[in-house]
């Protein structure tokens, strides 16, 4: 898991939930609540620089630690948050269409959720099946990032 502080406010929710007392103030005074306090904000330029850059390095960080290579997965799973940062890092390793699942299509950015329910769909799908080396990698909120290997 890795992350980048200084990028924080670039891929956030500066004031989320009750923490900061917004969610009485928006019943109160909604007029004065505005989205950028409440909801997440993107700089979505930036984001995707980082997220096809931050991809690939904690994928090969994953793979290298267990002595495995990208020919290696029978399925890799990411963030469903863009599918164009999925196809990006899908064509920068020469992935095939059935060793990567999304998603995202269905359902949007489901957020943290989003790599939970693609492996519950994958595997229901039959995609993933026992003993398969499976990859899992995000790259989200607060400018956080890292991957996970595992045999199913």
């Amino acid at each position: 898991m890795h992350s980048e502080g200084k990028y924080a406010d670039d891929l956030c929710t500066q004031f989320p939930g009750s923490k900061f007392g917004w969610s009485d103030r928006m019943r109160k005074d909604p007029e004065n609540v505005t989205d950028k306090e409440v909801y997440p904000i993107m700089n979505g330029n930036f984001v995707f620089k980082h997220a096809v850059t931050r991809f690939p390095e904690t994928m090969m960080e994953a793979l290298n630690k267990a002595g495995k290579t990208i020919e290696d997965l029978d399925m890799f799973i990411p963030h469903q948050a863009n599918l164009r940062i999925a196809q990006f890092v899908q064509q920068k390793f020469g992935l095939p269409d059935e060793k990567i699942f999304n998603n995202i299509q269905k359902y949007g950015n489901t957020t943290a959720a989003s790599i939970p329910i693609a492996l519950s769909e994958a595997i229901e799908q039959g995609k993933i099946k026992r003993g398969d080396l499976v990859l899992l990698s995000a790259f989200g909120s607060g400018f956080t990032w890292g991957s996970v290997l595992f045999e199913y």
